[in-house]
């Protein structure tokens, strides 16, 4: 009995001392937030309200109005709203947390051990009660893991910042799909107004004998062509709306007509894009970051031969002699076979390959920043000389069309031929600004501009 009152003593003794040795845990976990980046330079977590149920179920069934019709404000809106964004936050604050366990130190353990009991000598036994351990950490590979995860939480900044753009160049890019949408209906719908003149007028010349029947009719197929053509475009705007709204990052916002700066695309310069995007794009710096990771990673690997401590105390209560006795002692690791020699030969191998993985994103950057350059200057370049020399022409040929019908030196026919030669003009030269302004929203966003950059004087209305 005296034996089960001394043993459930040393028993609380231990888990005293197990308490305690929880306490200093948490109080060494705390510390460790010191050895954070700096918070200017992490993105600040998204905090979720604690009632899932309550986390804004109102916007959940009601569509939310959209205020804002230009391009800037709805940036501004997906900025705020879009789950890619978010989703990319919350990988920063999963970094962190590696980040920190990297760097704790190993708990210590305790241990109670009851030896020989019922010996008979000692029925009592050896009693080892408490037993404590604890490893000693050596080589800095606390330091070195957490050189690692650090660079984790930057490749993870750098991913945010890569969505963010990303998302800022996909909602320029809808919006100008919407607002070329706009600009077609409004051409067609004067197609089709200029066409059902031009039957109105064919019935009355019908009437009168100065033109046959087959003119007319052809008159009536320019007219349903051009309105089957307008109900097309009719029907691709509500679609349009919706994919604005989704890449915003709300499928229920509710878009109306976007307006807007349309004929002066901002104007870059393809030396001065090229050079800034490998310097600052998030894709070049992450593989950066990644050659450090690799750097790091080699030393965490190199040090992880360095045998770590470990010691350990404790009480001997002797059953046979009635002695109260104390233990110690510390154990490590030899490094005899096994010196990391195949985690060092991967690390090394990633080293290099992450030598070649930043050669290789500033290659694909620079043929992506090409290609998107093709496609921009030409678009700004053909829009130039639609709205400089090819629609001026085609109004003049509209014009003198117009005169020598009345002169009785054209047909009716051939004045309808003109003018839907200026509307077909009017049509490459929408479809030109949307190349032009879809390419640079593509430039924008690798460039990281939140807003266009200064544009030239607006051109003279067409």
């Amino acid at each position: 009995m005296l034996r089960s009152v001394k043993c459930c003593r040393w028993l609380l003794c231990g888990a005293t001392l197990l308490a305690a040795g929880c306490k200093h845990s948490r109080t060494a976990s705390k510390s460790e937030f010191s050895l954070l980046p700096p918070p200017h330079q992490l993105a600040s977590p998204i905090i979720m309200e604690s009632n899932p149920s309550a986390i804004n179920l109102a916007s959940a069934v009601e569509p939310v109005e959209a205020a804002p019709t230009n391009v800037d404000n709805l940036v501004q809106i997906a900025i705020a709203r879009n789950p890619r964004l978010a989703k990319a936050t919350f990988a920063i604050d999963a970094a962190q947390g590696k980040y920190i366990q990297a760097g704790l130190y190993p708990n210590p353990e305790l241990a109670i051990e009851w030896d020989e009991i019922g010996d008979r000598t000692g029925p009592g036994g050896i009693l080892i009660a408490p037993r404590l351990s604890q490893t000693i950490v050596t080589g800095r590979k606390l330091s070195l893991s957490q050189a690692v995860a650090a660079t984790e939480v930057n490749q993870a900044n750098l991913a945010l910042l890569n969505e963010r753009y990303a998302v800022i160049s996909s909602v320029r890019s809808s919006f100008y799909e919407l607002r070329m949408l706009q600009e077609r209906v409004k051409v067609l719908t004067e197609l089709v107004q200029l066409a059902n003149e031009a039957v109105q007028n064919g019935k009355k010349l019908l009437e009168n004998k100065q033109i046959a029947r087959l003119d007319l009719v052809q008159l009536e197929f320019e007219l349903e062509r051009f309105r089957a053509n307008a109900e097309a475009a009719e029907q691709e705007v509500p679609a349009s709306r919706v994919k604005l709204a989704a890449t915003i990052g709300d499928p229920r916002l509710v878009v109306n007509q976007v307006d807007g700066d349309f004929e002066t695309p901002p104007v870059y310069d393809p030396d001065k894009v090229l050079e800034t995007v490998l310097a600052t794009h998030p894709e070049v710096r992450t593989a950066r970051v990644g050659l450090e990771q690799a750097q790091a990673a080699l030393r965490r690997a190199q040090a992880q031969p360095i045998p770590d401590l470990s010691f350990y105390a404790g009480y001997v209560r002797q059953g046979q002699n009635k002695s109260n006795d104390f233990s110690v002692g510390v154990s490590a690791a030899v490094p005899l076979w096994n010196r990391n020699q195949g985690n060092i030969r991967t690390a090394i191998a990633e080293l290099n390959m992450a030598v070649q993985e930043v050669n290789r994103v500033e290659n694909a950057l620079a043929e992506q920043v090409a290609t998107i350059f093709r496609v921009y200057s030409g678009a700004v370049r053909r829009a130039e000389l639609l709205r400089t020399m090819v629609l001026p022409k085609a109004r003049e040929a509209a014009d003198l069309s117009a005169k020598a019908f009345q002169a009785g030196q054209f047909t009716y026919l051939q004045v309808l031929v003109a003018n839907r030669a200026v509307a077909e003009a009017k049509l490459e030269y929408v479809t030109a600004l949307t190349e032009a302004w879809k390419a640079a929203a593509e430039l924008s966003g690798l460039l990281l501009e939140e807003n266009w950059p200064a544009r030239p004087p607006k051109p003279e209305p067409k």
